[in-house]
């Protein structure tokens, strides 16, 4: 029996980020991951001979600017790339409009439809990136303890004098105003053509199971916009694919004497009268230590892990509570040839591509959310990764990993199967082949990830991407709930480090930071 001071549940990026952070603090961390390699939502698969994918996530849009810099991730071999083309937002009749690294070109491109838009974009896009600037502070913070805010807890949010002084007070209103807002209102005080209201939209929507007349996509578009740069659908590829994150940070957590621990399951979490002091693997094993990390969800970790029995009833309802509802699928395709999409060269296809002609073709995806059905016409977010990267498919050939919403974990009156995941492959292509006409002909193979697949596969509840839903009553002290916003379970020596705290969902590495801040306090 192996004593630790720390083990960590789960090698996703905030798993690792824990982990990493820890040891070099001098900490004995072992981490345990069920499936057989490291990465989580950041990992990468062979899906047929010869063709590579990312599994879930093509890009990342951010990454906590401390943990780059505590851990010096560019000099360990992490390498970002920024695409000269962010976003090609795709309508109909080869309308298409290029979202730039360099602003002039998207003015011109957004020209090409409406000259008053175009004027009004640098505007708008620093007005962006003025509120993302207050979230950024805020995600910096361990939320609060409500109601007890005392002295100590308002020091520790100084930071957010930066962007206050910066900015002015005007800047908390403006926040305050948007976050709640819904895409139509945000998009009617700024633009008039619809391709381009459309595409500011995909950002309020992105992950959710909402569409974008829900109030609280605002703050969702905000979530995407964090350390930015100013930049609107701001991107970055990882060389070698999403996965060398997490190989990075594994090579890292492992310079320090970290134990990693592939293939093994986790069964439980051990406490006795509240206080938390071990776990149990699925080959009978247990193993103590002083501290727990889960970096699971908190479904996984309260109700599968800890067990209902071990909580109080009030925190059991909390966590019951807390919503999935996971819409989000992947398809990833191996091709026989580059496809060819309508109005767009071979240079510029490195690049993420959104077929969206307009908000109210958003809104109807998403209706089908609320019917348990798949949409006929879906929301199709794809990247074709071979072109970024020869390693990804056999020469000459390509991958198109296309991301769905909405495809709904819950369906009505039937539930995920083979016969359905059909139906959803034949709902994305017959969107696809609107943009790229040839689509049909160069398939050579196709793997499907339902949201249910995610949830077998990732561990993910309902196949959620954030760990809940990233809404205004998820977020920041009500994330996962009230009394567990601060990366500490009600139960003592448990912490929580996964997407499911504050500030949500992504591959930043913000949770894991915040998380093992806290740790390191104890």
């Amino acid at each position: 029996m192996n004593n630790y001071d720390i083990i960590i549940i789960g090698a996703g990026i905030n798993g690792l980020t824990t982990a990493s952070i820890l040891g070099k603090k001098g900490k004995r961390v072992l981490v345990l991951e069920s499936r057989e390699k490291v990465g989580g939502m950041a990992s990468s698969m062979e899906f047929a001979p010869g063709f590579k994918c990312n599994v879930i996530n093509d890009t990342i849009k951010w990454i906590d600017p401390r943990l780059i810099k505590l851990l010096d991730l560019n000099a360990k071999g992490l390498e970002l790339v920024q695409p000269e083309i962010l976003r090609i937002i795709l309508g109909e009749n080869s309308e298409h409009i290029a979202f730039h690294k360099d602003v002039a070109k998207t003015i011109d491109s957004i020209a090409k439809y409406s000259i008053i838009d175009s004027e009004r974009w640098k505007d708008f896009i620093s007005y962006i990136e003025k509120l993302s600037q207050f979230l950024e502070k805020i995600y910096e913070l361990t939320p609060p303890i409500l109601p007890k805010i005392g002295i100590k807890e308002i020091l520790g949010m100084r930071s957010m004098l930066s962007p206050i002084r910066k900015h002015g007070t005007r800047g908390i209103v403006d926040l305050l105003r948007v976050a709640p807002m819904m895409m139509p209102e945000l998009v009617d005080e700024w633009f008039e053509n619809e391709l381009l209201r459309s595409s500011i939209s995909t950002a309020g929507i992105h992950h959710l199971s909402f569409g974008p007349y829900a109030a609280g996509t605002g703050y969702n578009l905000l979530h995407q916009h964090v350390h930015g740069n100013g930049l609107f659908h701001n991107i970055q590829f990882a060389k070698g694919g999403t996965e060398r994150f997490a190989i990075v940070l594994k090579d890292y957590a492992e310079s320090f004497n970290v134990e990693i621990q592939t293939s093994t399951k986790v069964i439980s979490i051990n406490t006795d009268q509240n206080v938390c002091n071990g776990i149990s693997l699925e080959n009978g094993e247990q193993i103590m230590a002083k501290q727990i990390v889960s970096s699971l969800d908190p479904n996984n970790t309260f109700l599968n892990l800890v067990g209902p029995s071990n909580l109080t009833p009030n925190f059991r309802k909390q966590i019951n509570n807390i919503r999935y509802r996971g819409s989000t699928a992947r398809i990833h395709f191996a091709l026989s040839s580059l496809p060819e999409v309508k109005g767009v060269t071979k240079e510029q296809m490195k690049t993420i591509f959104s077929i969206s002609p307009s908000v109210e073709y958003l809104e109807r995806a998403s209706d089908a959310v609320k019917y348990g059905k798949l949409s006929d016409k879906p929301y199709v977010e794809f990247v074709i990764p071979s072109v970024l990267d020869s390693n990804f498919a056999p020469e000459g050939e390509h991958v198109l990993s296309a991301t769905i919403q909405y495809a709904p974990y819950h369906l009505r009156n039937t539930e995920w199967s083979d016969s359905v995941k059909d139906q959803l492959k034949n709902n994305v292509v017959d969107t696809l082949q609107k943009v790229i006409p040839n689509i049909r002909s160069i398939i050579k193979h196709t793997s499907i990830i339902s949201p249910l697949d995610l949830e077998n596969e990732f561990g993910l509840t309902e196949g959620n991407l954030n760990h809940g839903e990233m809404t205004l009553d998820q977020f920041m002290f009500m994330r996962p709930t009230i009394s567990s916003s601060q990366y500490r379970a009600p139960i003592n020596n448990l912490y929580l480090c996964g997407s499911g705290t504050h500030p949500g969902g992504g591959l930043h590495g913000t949770n894991g930071y915040n998380a093992a801040m806290e740790v390191l306090k104890d």
